[in-house]
Formats: structure tokens, sequence, C-alpha cells
């Protein structure tokens, strides 16, 4: 239970606009909203980052941060899916679940040397903690984030 008042700012792109927007982990209750287009923007999930969004995001959240290095023909990737939603809903305002497509992304996934996916990587602060490559279950993911 947060306590009233307790601020988690955190930069988040809209999964309908793509508009990146400021919310706050820990009012989730109020159910944020994109600024853009007005859609809900729920955080229970994992969200998708772009090589031109990741360093506002991960620099702009104050909670730790998870990121899936993944792509969609990955059969491992495919198998996290599930595992990362549940992750992602069960620490929602606590921490951010983020995924970026390797493919779509290979400025991102070049510069944090991704050789091997799925690749978890734990951020706190915009700066990394942790890494995981390959299946990982729900404790390993707790462990890697910090949660």
């Amino acid at each position: 239970m947060e306590k009233p008042g307790h601020t988690a700012p955190a930069i988040v792109s809209c999964p309908s606009c793509a508009k990146l927007n400021r919310v706050d982990l820990g009012r989730l209750a109020a159910g944020p909203r994109c600024a853009a287009c007005g859609r809900a923007i729920h955080l229970d999930r994992p969200l998708a980052v772009t090589d031109a969004t990741f360093d506002r995001v991960i620099g702009g959240t104050a909670t730790p941060v998870l990121v899936d290095f993944h792509a969609d023909w990955c059969g491992p990737c495919r198998m996290m899916e599930p595992i990362l939603d549940n992750f992602a809903g069960a620490h929602a305002g606590k921490l951010l679940v983020l995924k970026l497509d390797t493919d779509a992304n290979p400025g991102i996934a070049g510069r944090f040397g991704i050789r091997g996916i799925p690749t978890m990587i734990a951020f706190r602060n915009g700066r990394e903690t942790a890494r995981h490559t390959g299946t990982a279950d729900l404790p390993l993911l707790s462990r890697l984030a910090g949660v």
C-alpha cells in the first residue's frame, strides 16, 4: 500500500499513439491517461520502448525499471511474455516493465551489447544494475529487479 502523497514519477509511451507521458506510479488507482489521445495507459503490463524513447523513459523514471530485450520471431522470448505480464501486474506501481524489439531498434540493442535474446536488464536511476540472458522465472525476475 502506497502512502498518501507518495510520488513515483515515470515517463512512458502511450500504447495507442506513442506519445510520451509523465505519470505517477504511486497513483495508479487514478487511472493514468494519455495527454494526447486520452486513452488509458495500463502500467500493469510491459510497455514498448524504442531507440527514440528509451533514454527518456529510463532517465525519467524514479522506480526500478526492467527491460526485456526481445524479438517477435524468438521462441524463448514468446515464452517469457506471460511471465513478464504477470511480473508487471504483480509489481505495478513499484517498478516499470518495458520491452524493446531488438530487430526494430538496433541502436539501443547495440549500445547495451545484446548478443542473445531474451535479455532482461534492470535499471535504477537510469543506470544498469543487473542483467540476465535467457528465460527466467518470477523469483529470478524479482532478484534481478531488486523487488
